[in-house]
């Protein structure tokens, strides 16, 4: 049997939008892909949660930042306030329940926030000297370079200190949770990785894997040990 993995969505006011990449890579891994609605009962997100051997945490727009008790910044984009409630709660269940947890891009930033930790809010406006992190190179182009921890779960996936990746993102990991810790970073400082600092498999990066994996296969071992990981469940 496969495991179950679940994702979760973009929305607006009549949809769930998913970028189908995120599921291939999954089903290419050995996982059987779920992708997440937008929940208001608990006792349904403890239901989904006993059912999910795993959760990917997907891209999308900016958390509300009373969150981490922060008023707006100048540079806040877009939120959308059901969704962040919905992806804490259960983020904060499914860290409780150790399960294997995986962020991409809003999910760093996400899992950060559930966990304790505060962003930046706008990385142009409140970052000296920021490379430019939203790119229009195509999608699965690597445009710059990571240094990663040679003492981290991230390095003993991707076999490298430093990777090429791509980026859409203005907000980053700020403050980190005390779960946590950095195990990546570009060369202007901004985050770009971290990792659970206990026995929980928590990965979360802040490129897109998923619009790489098909030409740049390194990309893949991140959601293949993900995978393998929620085998694990039982």
């Amino acid at each position: 049997m496969r495991p179950i993995v679940g994702i979760s969505c973009s929305m607006d006011e009549e949809s769930l939008k998913l970028n189908m990449n995120y599921y291939q890579a999954v089903e290419e891994a050995g996982g059987l892909p779920i992708l997440v609605p937008i929940l208001k009962e608990q006792d349904n997100l403890y239901q989904l949660a006993n059912l999910l051997d795993g959760m990917i945490f997907s891209g999308g727009v900016d958390i509300d930042p009373h969150h981490y008790n922060e008023e707006p910044h100048l540079g806040l984009g877009q939120i959308t306030p059901e969704r962040d409630e919905l992806e804490i709660t259960l983020c904060r269940i499914l860290y409780e329940m150790k399960r294997p947890i995986f962020g991409i891009c809003r999910g760093i930033q996400l899992i950060n926030v559930a966990l304790g930790g505060t962003l930046y809010q706008d990385i142009k406006t409140q970052l000296p000297k920021v490379l430019k992190h939203y790119q229009e190179a195509p999608a699965h182009s690597p445009t710059h370079e990571v240094s990663i921890e040679k003492d981290s779960l991230l390095f003993s996936i991707v076999k490298r200190e430093s990777l090429r990746v791509n980026s859409f993102h203005h907000q980053a990991v700020k403050d980190v949770a005390a779960a946590l810790r950095i195990v990546a970073r570009a060369q202007d400082g901004v985050v770009e990785a971290v990792e659970s600092n206990n026995d929980r498999f928590v990965l979360a990066v802040q490129w897109h894997p998923e619009r790489m994996f098909k030409r740049h296969r390194e990309h893949f071992e991140l959601f293949r040990r993900f995978v393998e990981e929620c085998a694990k469940k039982g």
